[in-house]
């Protein structure tokens, strides 16, 4: 297996990954077709945070976080760290003194399918990480893995500089070949919330908003009064 650190990717602008960030994981992951969500397996480790980078990927094997502090120095400002393992890993391989080093460097954070550790200390100094798990177990730096190439985390795959996403709702990665796509989808859909929002504050329906009495009758959902059901006898 070779073994790559690939040290020129190519970035998104700073205003696209602005709105994006913006926008949020679920409007931006529905404007992409419901498509690039990592998946309820990397949680936020701090609640009320979101970021948007692009991507740095990091392939490491289990239980090794050497090719973490490889990619370090190929963070630029405004990147985030996306780490994942060859087999399956929940080992604690990212704590607060690389938050420190990533941070010092203007990286928004980390989203990782393993485990962080020192939480309370990334809570504190404002370093945010989305992860499979929080977990104190120590990591050795014995095995080689690769810096920006592409890495499937969850259900995504994450190519270098890709632009991810993450906020309470999770983390969506959207292809940087996508952006001006999922932009101005991303536009429409809040054009079209904010209608409906309108319209609800006024007390309309969703049922009505939305046209749903019909296909509620073509699925056959009736209405019927409480004593015409045998609900409840």
């Amino acid at each position: 297996m070779s073994h790559l650190i690939v040290t020129d990717i190519a970035r998104a602008d700073s205003a696209s990954i602005a709105e994006l960030e913006a926008l949020g994981v679920a409007t931006v992951h529905e404007a992409m077709g419901r498509t690039g969500l990592v998946g309820t397996g990397v949680v936020p480790v701090q609640a009320g945070a979101r970021i948007a980078g692009s991507a740095v990927t990091v392939l490491c094997w289990p239980g090794d976080n050497l090719m973490i502090h490889a990619a370090v120095d190929q963070c630029e400002p405004g990147d985030v760290l996306v780490v994942t393992t060859v087999s399956p890993s929940l080992d604690g391989s990212f704590g607060e003194l690389f938050a420190t080093a990533l941070q010092r460097r203007g990286v928004r954070g980390i989203v990782t399918s393993g485990g962080v550790r020192d939480v309370a200390e990334l809570r504190e100094m404002n370093f945010h990480a989305w992860a499979g798990a929080q977990n104190a177990q120590g990591t050795v730096k014995a095995t080689g893995g690769s810096v920006n190439v592409p890495i499937v985390l969850g259900g995504a795959q994450v190519q270098p500089g890709d632009v991810v996403v993450a906020d309470d709702d999770g983390v969506v990665c959207v292809p940087r070949e996508r952006i001006a796509e999922v932009l101005e989808n991303s536009r429409a859909r809040i054009a079209k919330e904010e209608i409906a929002r309108a319209r609800y504050q006024e007390g309309v329906l969703s049922l009505d908003h939305n046209g749903l009495r019909p296909l509620l009758a073509e699925l056959g959902v009736s209405y019927v009064r409480q004593q015409e059901s045998a609900i409840g006898d």
